[in-house]
C-alpha cells in the first residue's frame, strides 16, 4: 500500500487530535479536582504496567529530543524546540508528529527530500 503525502500529513495530525482528546477526557477531570503536576506525573508509576508505559514515553521523548538536536546540526531543521515543549505537553504523540510534519516540510524546501 503506498501511502501519499497529504494522507500522511492527516493521518499524523489525527492521530496527535485523537491523543489530545483522550487525555483531556481521561486526564483533564482529574487534573482539574487536584491540579498537583508532580503527583499526576508519580500517578503514571503507579504499579509495574503502568511504569513500564510511562518509562517507554518518557525515553521516546529523549529519543526524539536527541533525533531534533542531530536533525538541527545535520539538516538545519528548525523549530525542533517546539516539538519537544509539545512532547512534554501535551505528550509524545502530539510532539513527535508536529516534528514529523515541521521535518517533512523543511526538507521539501531544501530540496534535501
Amino acid at each position: 500500500m503506498r501511502v501519499s503525502e497529504t494522507l500522511f500529513r492527516r493521518l499524523l495530525i489525527m492521530v496527535a487530535l485523537i491523543f489530545c482528546g483522550a487525555l483531556l477526557v481521561l486526564a483533564g477531570p482529574p487534573l482539574l479536582e487536584n491540579p498537583d503536576i508532580i503527583g499526576a506525573f508519580a500517578a503514571g508509576f503507579v504499579n509495574p504496567f503502568a511504569a513500564g508505559y510511562a518509562t517507554d514515553v518518557i525515553l521516546c521523548w529523549v529519543i526524539l529530543a536527541i533525533w531534533v538536536l542531530f536533525e538541527r546540526q545535520r539538516y538545519q531543521i528548525r523549530g525542533g524546540w517546539l516539538a519537544l515543549v509539545l512532547g512534554i505537553v501535551p505528550g509524545v504523540a502530539v510532539g513527535f508528529a508536529l516534528y514529523l510534519l515541521m521535518r517533512q516540510r523543511q526538507l521539501k524546501g531544501s530540496g534535501i527530500v
